[in-house]
């Protein structure tokens, strides 16, 4: 009753609060994701704001049911609404913790669409925002000149410059923060092989895969992606790096603007359709392809090869664990632990594979940190968007990190840069790095000990 109710309603405007439901009708959020909802309360012990805040509202089980009001049309889509909905960090471990698995995260996206609809963002938030959804991330070249700048702001002094007076001190925390663990931006792997069509395996080829470089992380972590570029061909894959790709759209999804995130999706569904296999590199991209079908729900031919290009996304743990890879045999002597992305954990499920790929590592004295898969609150860009409740994730997150690791591995950019900004707030000494860093670093000290008894 409800459905057919909802999709009666025009697309221009919300209902008004004497019908069945308070959302427009299009893209609406899924009865048949909160129909199994009985507000057992399994969740509220794997939510990290409704552990810090105490309050309902700021529940997964709370959350649910403000969604569930808006449809029954007891509440509006309003600022009181709107808070909750983007305090969420949408970090999925209450799906994990449901019995029922309840897709909250899921629920809190189309949620925020519908605020996004009914109240855009107006003012500074709304021209910020629009430059860098719309008018940045998607843009390669632009992206590419803001990598450029970033480098020459690194490498011509002008950072030193910075640090050494106080100009950072006027900017705010969070931001200063930022710029103090900024890594060493390097060269794009799309500028690198924009001539190249194929980047040959080390032996044999065994199969072919397509790589997404991600937006920012073609940026700011150009090193990940040719360690994982490396580590591909070292194991005897082809390499592709589709050149018509784009931005996942994560960052846009979670910020409720829909309408661009479809528009990226299509896109790189087609750059990725004649691709058997697309490797990721970045827990939050990686889901985000997983999850384009959700943005097509009302559009059934997209929608069917959304679900295609979905089954063909995986985490590059997890392509190397399933296709097999060569066991390093070169050490390296570091006590490590590892820290589960959101998004990978709780949205892909991939857990065990890049534990053990650490594990083969020779030299690596592994510690499984405690609460491994508990949000350490960037979130996309909720560090920037929300940083007090970011802050607040992370300090409850930095207590269960050993103090004597020195290194902390995972599988996502965001994390990594939030999780420097914990080891440099209480003075840790361990070095952030990925998973596939290590494993790549491994083969080369492997390759250069066998071109060093091949010398002898």
């Amino acid at each position: 009753m409800l459905k057919e109710m909802v999709e009666k309603k025009a697309t221009s405007l919300p209902c008004d609060s004497t019908t069945m439901t308070n959302y427009f009708s299009e893209d609406h959020p899924d009865e048949e994701k909160w129909a199994d909802c009985v507000h057992c309360g399994m969740c509220l012990e794997a939510c990290p704001t409704y552990l810090i805040t105490g309050q309902e509202q700021h529940s997964p089980r709370g959350r649910v049911h403000l969604i569930k009001s808006v449809a029954e049309g007891k509440l509006n889509l309003n600022e009181a609404f709107a808070d909750p909905v983007f305090q969420c960090l949408d970090c999925r471990a209450c799906t994990t913790a449901c019995p029922a698995d309840v897709d909250v995260g899921g629920l809190i996206e189309e949620a925020r669409g519908q605020v996004r609809k009914a109240m855009p963002l107006t003012g500074w938030k709304g021209v910020v925002s629009s430059f860098f959804l719309k008018g940045l991330f998607p843009h390669q070249k632009r992206m590419g000149a803001v990598g450029g700048m970033l480098k020459f702001y690194q490498q011509s002094g002008v950072q030193k410059l910075m640090r050494g007076s106080r100009a950072l001190q006027i900017m705010p925390s969070h931001l200063s923060g930022m710029e103090a663990i900024m890594p060493e931006v390097g060269s794009p792997v799309q500028q690198k092989y924009k001539d190249v069509d194929v980047i040959p395996a080390k032996g044999t080829p065994k199969a072919r895969v397509a790589m997404l470089t991600g937006c920012i992380m073609d940026v700011m972590f150009s090193d990940i992606n040719q360690s994982t570029i490396n580590v591909l061909t070292y194991n005897d894959n082809e390499v592709t790096v589709p050149k018509n790709q784009t931005c996942c759209g994560a960052l846009h999804v979670h910020a409720g603007d829909r309408d661009t995130g479809r528009k990226l999706a299509k896109q790189n569904i087609e750059a990725f359709e004649n691709d058997e296999k697309v490797v990721v590199n970045a827990a939050g991209c990686g889901c985000a392809l997983k999850e384009y079908p959700e943005l097509f729900k009302d559009d059934p031919h997209w929608r069917k090869r959304a679900e295609a290009f979905s089954e063909k996304v995986q985490d590059i743990s997890k392509y190397l664990y399933d296709t097999g890879y060569e066991k390093p045999k070169s050490s390296i002597d570091k006590k490590i632990t590892y820290h589960d992305a959101c998004h990978l954990a709780h949205g892909q499920g991939v857990r065990h594979e890049p534990r053990q790929m650490l594990k083969d590592i020779p030299g690596i004295d592994y510690t499984e940190m405690s609460r491994a898969d508990t949000c350490c609150g960037s979130a996309g860009i909720y560090n920037l968007t929300h940083p007090e409740m970011a802050k607040a994730v992370l300090d409850e997150k930095m207590k269960h990190v050993p103090e004597d690791v020195e290194m902390i591995s995972m599988g996502n950019p965001g994390c990594m840069l939030q999780m420097a900004m914990g080891v440099q707030k209480y003075g840790r000494r361990s070095d952030i790095v990925h998973t596939v860093q290590l494993l790549d670093w491994a083969y080369q000290k492997d390759q250069k000990s066998t071109v060093h008894q091949g010398k002898e």
